[in-house]
């Protein structure tokens, strides 16, 4: 196995909880404690001379140390635990713990050579903290992307150590590894020369992929620049932050661009994959035109946009692991979503719907063999190491060509279309010519009928308006027209220094005549008894029917009392005469209160309320009358 393909994305795992980051701590050293072999450890590792380069995964020992307390000192006076390796990498998943790594290297005294020079690699540049002790070194060499690039022993993408053998000696190698993501740590041991060429082979292989990228980007940001379109803009978008991503993933940012040990190179991992994501469910939702061919996915797509978001905006203020979990599920996610739109718009025949399908299958694929590989469900080689990246080549790749042949799809739809409006618009003219005539008797035609339906509608309108203001029964106003008159009566009078009066009164007997008669005939009594209310008041004033058998009378214009008492002597004379309903004659009488503005209340609420009291305290004096005679 190569270790220097070796890469993950950071933040892949399982979980989605932060309760998964102790599972480590729980589970390791039961397992690590299960696998002793013996109290000695596990045994050194021969150096062969000739060999270019070595897998030593599987004879390292681990020392857990779950409180980040342990010194240099406590661990070389601890028992170690061999590890169990078996694809080829040493994946902790996700922990707050520090993780203790021994291993020991023996040059034998038969090998034919007195000293050799190793390097050791650990094949995974977004670890946060790595310590390194050679023998009875008290002072670590250190790296890891926290720390400045400046201060690695070996200047190089990987974190790389030299370990110096002498024969017929044995070194031990102590590794102290920290990190807010996945603790996965690929060691190989190199011969420095064949370090050397297997560098140049991989500098030369991933130049040639950032390059190829970097002028797919400036070339669709060009066709942005000239036709204008949206789906161009957040291709590049897309292409730009997984640049970014990618340059995090192999350690390139950290190595030429980045090189602080700041907090940007320990996210940008993170933050570049995240808007990558956001930009490419923005594209699929302009290029696939979802909101109308799949409204369904356009909604899922639009969460997806906002969840990126979310995600590369926390990771700037909140712990790391968190979001690079989320981030790795919801891709694997999203990647799904993506195929299943470009299924259904090619089943709608979208333009470039083939293309875009292809492209994302060969992404997803790349990163389901990538996470495969990291859970260790298949063997770490070139192939699954390099997955992602070759699947991510090519959805660029192929996602360009879609883009080239919707743009050629739409504009031959356009030209056809152009061709069916002039068709469409000469027969348009012909069809015109001939409704031209037609034309003007349908407008006088219509014109008539707009009249009648005009008519109709006020006639409709007024009849809405007298029925939203009239009681339904006696044809006299409602309660709403009765607020109305008597709000603007007191504006009225207090304006001209005038006098109003509000009269309240309630039938005394009504219910017998239900009782005996039927209520067809109490409701033609209600009406009479309108109707003669109505005879002794002015056109001016307002009778309104308020209640089952209590009515409302406003005065207005009131010059004195001698004028309100001949109203209100009027009203009493009312019910001094039977009414004739269906041929008998009924009678009613009635309690009459009455308020006047402003003698005995200002506002209109406070006149009704007065009214109300005399008009009561009339009831409970005849009431009082009749019980004493």
């Amino acid at each position: 196995m190569n270790a220097a393909c070796s890469h993950t994305l950071r933040g892949s795992g399982w979980g989605c909880l932060a309760c998964w980051r102790w599972l480590p701590c729980v589970l390791l050293p039961l397992l690590v404690a299960a696998g002793a072999r013996a109290e000695d450890g596990v045994s050194p590792i021969p150096i062969d001379p000739a060999a270019a380069s070595a897998d030593i995964g599987h004879h390292v020992e681990l020392l857990l140390d779950a409180q980040r307390s342990l010194t240099i000192h406590d661990v070389r006076r601890r028992a170690f635990s061999p590890v169990d390796a078996g694809s080829g990498d040493i994946n902790f998943g996700y922990s707050d713990a520090a993780h203790w790594l021994r291993l020991r290297l023996h040059l034998p005294a038969e090998a034919g050579v007195a000293r050799v020079r190793r390097l050791l690699e650990i094949g995974y540049p977004s670890l946060d903290h790595v310590d390194f002790y050679l023998d009875d070194a008290q002072q670590p060499l250190r790296a890891g992307d926290r720390i400045a690039f400046a201060e690695r022993v070996i200047p190089h993408r990987n974190f790389v150590f030299p370990v110096d053998l002498v024969a017929g000696q044995t070194a031990t190698l102590i590794l102290r590894v920290t990190s807010e993501g996945s603790l996965t740590v690929p060691l190989t041991l190199w011969e420095p020369e064949a370090f050397e060429r297997h560098n140049q082979h991989l500098y030369v292989t991933l130049g040639v992929y950032f390059g190829s990228l970097l002028a797919m980007l400036l070339y669709n940001l060009l066709l942005y620049l000239s036709i204008r379109q949206r789906s161009y803009l957040e291709y590049v978008g897309m292409l730009g932050w997984m640049i970014v991503g990618q340059l995090s993933l192999y350690g390139f940012g950290n190595q030429f661009l980045w090189g602080d040990g700041g907090r940007w190179g320990h996210i940008a991992i993170v933050v570049g994959f995240a808007l990558s994501g956001m930009c490419s469910a923005m594209f699929t939702r302009s290029f696939l035109e979802t909101p109308t061919s799949t409204p369904f996915m356009d909604r899922l797509l639009a969460g997806f946009v906002a969840l990126f978001g979310a995600i590369a905006l926390g990771v700037l203020f909140l712990p790391y692991s968190y979001f690079a979990i989320v981030l790795t599920g919801s891709g694997i996610v999203f990647a799904a979503v993506a195929i299943a739109s470009g299924v259904l718009c090619m089943r709608a025949r979208a333009p470039g719907a083939g293309l875009y399908l292809l492209a994302w299958t060969m992404v997803l694929l790349g990163s389901a063999v990538l996470g495969a590989r990291h859970h260790a469900l298949i063997p770490t080689n070139v192939v699954t190491s390099y997955a992602l990246l070759a699947g991510s080549a090519l959805e660029m790749v192929l996602l360009s060509f879609a883009l080239a042949a919707r743009i050629t799809t739409m504009r031959h739809e356009r030209t056809l279309a152009q061709e069916a409006a002039l068709q469409a618009n000469q027969a348009l003219v012909e069809t015109l010519h001939r409704s031209e005539q037609m034309l003007e008797a349908r407008v006088i035609e219509r014109t008539r009928e707009l009249e009648i339906a005009n008519r109709k509608l006020e006639e409709s309108e007024r009849s809405l308006h007298h029925a939203a203001h009239h009681d339904p029964l006696t044809g006299l106003a409602n309660r709403l027209l009765l607020d109305d008159r008597i709000e603007q009566g007191v504006i009225r009078a207090r304006r001209h220094n005038t006098r109003m009066a509000v009269v309240l009164t309630d039938l005394d007997g009504f219910k017998p005549v239900n009782d005996t008669h039927g209520h067809d005939a109490g409701d033609a009594l209600l009406v009479e008894v309108g109707r003669r209310l109505k005879g002794v008041v002015r056109a001016g004033d307002t009778v309104a029917r308020v209640g089952g058998d209590e009515f409302v009378i406003v005065l207005e214009n009131l010059f004195d009392d001698e004028h309100i008492e001949r109203v209100m002597a009027a009203l009493n004379d009312v019910f001094k005469h039977p009414f004739l309903i269906a041929g008998e004659e009924l009678r009613v009488g009635a309690s009459i209160g009455r308020a006047i503005f402003p003698r005995d209340a200002d506002t209109p609420a406070a006149l009704l309320k007065q009214a109300d009291t005399a008009m009561y305290a009339k009831k409970e004096t005849g009431r009082s009358a009749n019980a004493s005679g």
